[in-house]
């Protein structure tokens, strides 16, 4: 039933096995009936494996198999503080043997002591990641990071989030994978809804679907819950970027008509920055379903899909799949959060 088109276009590139794929998809009903609304799916990529998981992982299998495939002995990659992104990469060197060395900014205010040492800077640490720590926005401090490392190393450069069109092709993956587990289901989804920051799970998502348009792919929306930059125009253009990316590299044409759907009223005042609607999410969906999400990424997307159903953005009959796109490590330093 599902095409063989996309898995065609992926067959022959570097990747090398990382995450626990497929990863589940479950209804969660009593969340579902409490809202009163359409069918809640759930995307369990914080089930990736790899230092408690997350949606890096499916990237990672992608850049880092071209990192291997070029012969690379060392990765270098950068992101916030708490990033979930630098600690997946850290497990994935771990396991590939690589030497990993993370460019960490500080770019969230937390009065909490842990912040620096604690949640995901500790996984690093026990993965035996090197950190840097540089201020945000300090391009000269990375620029001789990068010099340093290039001196002694072969060097793999990730970007940030692992979002280019390498790191995209692992959400690509998922976009088939989704719609064979829907079609296992018997069910067609209307909506995929996820946390936006990097542009790389959206994008990937985006294309993918478009290479399965065939069977009716690119009839299911993708919405991207903004939870990192100011202006969402940036996020959009940071999508598009990768979009263009792939289709140069394939020869495609998803760019030209993507549909390409940002949500900016979920942020709060800035990144890393916590609303009260998403402690109530947080809380509403661990008392109902057992799930656990963070206040950062994923647990800002699912605020944003609550309060969506309750302004009857989806119609009762919908099947909504949100993608759980991990982060729980970081919980534990945002503690005073839920006190």
């Amino acid at each position: 039933m599902i095409s063989n088109l996309l898995k065609t276009q992926l067959a022959d590139l570097p990747r090398t096995l990382l995450g626990h794929l497929p990863t589940p998809m479950e209804k969660l009903s009593r969340l579902s009936h409490e809202l009163g609304g359409p069918n809640i799916w759930i995307k369990r990529d914080d089930c990736t494996g790899l230092a408690l998981g997350g949606n890096k992982t499916r990237k990672l299998e992608y850049l880092l198999g071209e990192a291997l495939s070029q012969g690379c002995d060392t990765v270098v990659t950068f992101g916030a503080i708490q990033s979930n992104h630098a600690r997946q990469t850290a497990a994935a060197c771990a396991k590939l043997g690589l030497a990993c060395h993370l460019v960490l900014s500080d770019q969230v205010a937390s009065d909490d002591s842990r912040y620096k040492s604690g949640g995901n800077v500790l996984l690093d640490r026990l993965c035996g990641a090197t950190l840097h720590f540089v201020e945000a926005g300090d391009r000269v401090a990375i620029r001789d990071i990068l010099a340093q490392l290039r001196e002694s190393a072969n060097l793999y450069v990730i970007p940030g989030g692992g979002s280019n069109a390498t790191g995209a092709l692992g959400y690509a993956r998922c976009a088939l994978e989704i719609l064979e587990q829907c079609a296992a289901l018997n069910f067609t989804p209307t909506s995929i809804v996820h946390a936006s920051s990097s542009a790389g799970t959206q994008a990937g998502l985006l294309w993918g679907l478009d290479q399965l348009s065939e069977i009716g792919a690119n009839t299911c929306a993708v919405l991207g819950i903004n939870v990192y930059h100011d202006d969402p125009e940036a996020l959009t253009k940071s999508i598009g970027k990768i979009l263009e990316d792939l289709d140069t590299r394939f020869e495609t044409r998803c760019a030209d008509n993507a549909n390409i759907q940002v949500n900016h009223a979920y942020r709060g005042s800035g990144y890393g920055q916590i609303t009260e609607e998403t402690i109530a999410a947080i809380r509403l969906t661990a008392s109902l379903e057992g799930l656990i999400f963070d206040p950062v990424y994923s647990g800002k997307a699912l605020a944003a899909l609550i309060d969506q159903i309750s302004v009857g953005a989806f119609a009762d009959d919908a099947n909504v799949i949100l993608v759980h796109t991990g982060g729980s490590p970081a919980l534990n330093v945002y503690q005073h959060s839920f006190d």
